[in-house]
């Protein structure tokens, strides 16, 4: 991953010998048992392929795409009244505080998820609830992105979660909101190339 080794630049060193430790050192050890208590093959296939695709030529037109989906549902958030933590997003997702809503973070995740939309509750800056309930959400676009939706469909999606929030309890908004997440779904496959398998 890294080419050629060299010696690390942050002055860390071998316990025993005083030695500088080479920059591959604190990689391996970052892996092992850093992030990574044994060589699980279904992570690193899943890795291989997270490389090959972060090579592909695309890769970038997708990076910069997940940016402008997030601008633009975080745009429609706040064009709602929701409080988008720093106001905006710069990256692949935002955090956004549900306090002026009267909402929990607990509470919104479900409905939503009652909803056919999946966010995570999140815990923000000076949050007065636990951390098991917390007061806000996070919200990501890559996976939106994946599936080709882009700035016309966050401002739907942006509405789906208003409506949601707007309608906390009533199960009718939820089925609603999920019948419109399908149709979009719908128009948005995880497999486009496969076709749907006809008999006869």
């Amino acid at each position: 991953m890294m080419g050629k080794d060299f010696d690390n630049p942050f002055g860390a060193v071998a316990p025993k010998s005083g030695r500088t430790k080479k920059m591959s050192e604190l990689i391996d050890s970052m892996v092992i048992p850093g992030i990574q208590g044994g060589p699980l093959m279904h992570v690193i296939a899943a890795k291989a392929v997270a490389f090959r695709e972060a090579l592909q030529p695309g890769f970038e037109a997708y990076g910069k795409q997940v940016i402008r989906n997030a601008q633009a549902l975080a745009a429609r958030l706040v064009k709602s009244g929701f409080t988008v933590i720093s106001g905006g997003t710069d990256n692949h997702l935002m955090l956004v505080d549900l306090r002026s809503k009267d909402v929990t973070g607990k509470d919104a995740q479900e409905a939503l998820d009652a909803s056919g939309i999946t966010v995570n509750k999140n815990a923000v800056p000076f949050d007065d609830k636990s951390p098991l309930i917390t007061s806000g959400v996070r919200i990501g676009t890559p996976a939106l992105t994946t599936r080709g939706m882009k700035e016309t469909e966050m401002e739907q999606i942006g509405g789906f979660i208003e409506e949601v929030i707007a309608g906390m309890g009533k199960a009718q908004v939820y089925a609603g909101v999920a019948r419109k997440v399908e149709e979009l779904c719908r128009r948005f496959p995880l497999y486009p190339e496969l076709q749907p398998m006809t008999h006869g």
